[in-house]
């Protein structure tokens, strides 16, 4: 019995990463985000519910996988899909009087695949990750509309934010760079804890204590500003590892 434990946790994952799909087709980004923040929530969850009650399986894997796919990658595309399809500029790519340019958003989908393959095939991942997380990478994505939904309009970071959900231009660039960080080697921390000791996880104190530092300053654009802190330290971490 308790070895479907994790496995009903990442199938409400599941389930979750597919609601998000239906309000990023729907253009409710908001909403969107929110069920990929529940995903996120359930994904690190059924790691933590397996690792406890031991209760690994070779399903549970493949579950995992599959929802990390949905949640982490096919609904962050549709998000930027629809972005792209409501923002300006002239570029335009028009095959039979449609425009196909949105379709690059799945360019998202695509490497999140190659980056959960690779994960699963790598080893030495356990402790640290290769490349940006396909959650992170998700979670990145979302909260750009999402503080431009909740966030105060006479914010000084509101008009940066709407400009580049609105710009095609940007949300291409955006979608490059975050396409190449999912499959790229750049080292990053990850933030499970062995101990509590601040010798053996400085750095993860030190990303948790500015990440609450950057949420008291920023509100609800700090979750974007978090996960770029985060690339930031780990790429700080490696470079004062080599000196």
């Amino acid at each position: 019995m308790k070895q479907n434990i994790p496995n009903v946790i990442t199938c409400l994952n599941i389930l979750s990463g597919s609601i998000a799909v239906f309000f990023a087709f729907e253009g409710l980004f908001h909403l969107a985000a929110i069920f990929v923040g529940i995903a996120a929530m359930l994904d690190f969850l059924d790691g933590t519910v397996a690792r406890l009650l031991n209760a690994y399986s070779e399903i549970g894997k493949e579950l995992d996988s599959l929802a990390d796919l949905i949640s982490f990658g096919f609904a962050p595309s549709i998000v930027l899909l629809r972005l792209l399809q409501e923002a300006h500029g002239n570029i335009a790519v028009i095959v039979h009087h449609m425009d196909i340019l949105p379709f690059v958003a799945f360019f998202v989908t695509l490497f999140s695949a190659l980056r959960l393959a690779k994960f699963n095939l790598d080893q030495k991942q356990s402790e640290s990750f290769i490349g940006l997380p396909t959650p992170a990478n998700a979670i990145f994505i979302v909260s750009l509309p999402f503080a431009v939904y909740y966030g105060n309009e006479t914010y000084f970071l509101h008009p940066l934010f709407f400009a580049l959900l609105n710009n095609k231009l940007a949300l291409l660039i955006l979608i490059a760079v975050l396409s190449y960080l999912l499959i790229s080697s750049l080292p990053l921390f990850s933030l499970k804890l062995k101990s509590f000791k601040i010798k053996e996880n400085l750095i993860r104190y030190i990303f948790l204590v500015f990440s609450i530092l950057l949420i008291l300053l920023f509100q609800w654009y700090a979750i974007s500003i978090i996960i770029i802190f985060y690339v930031i330290l780990s790429l700080a971490e490696k470079v004062a590892n080599r000196i």
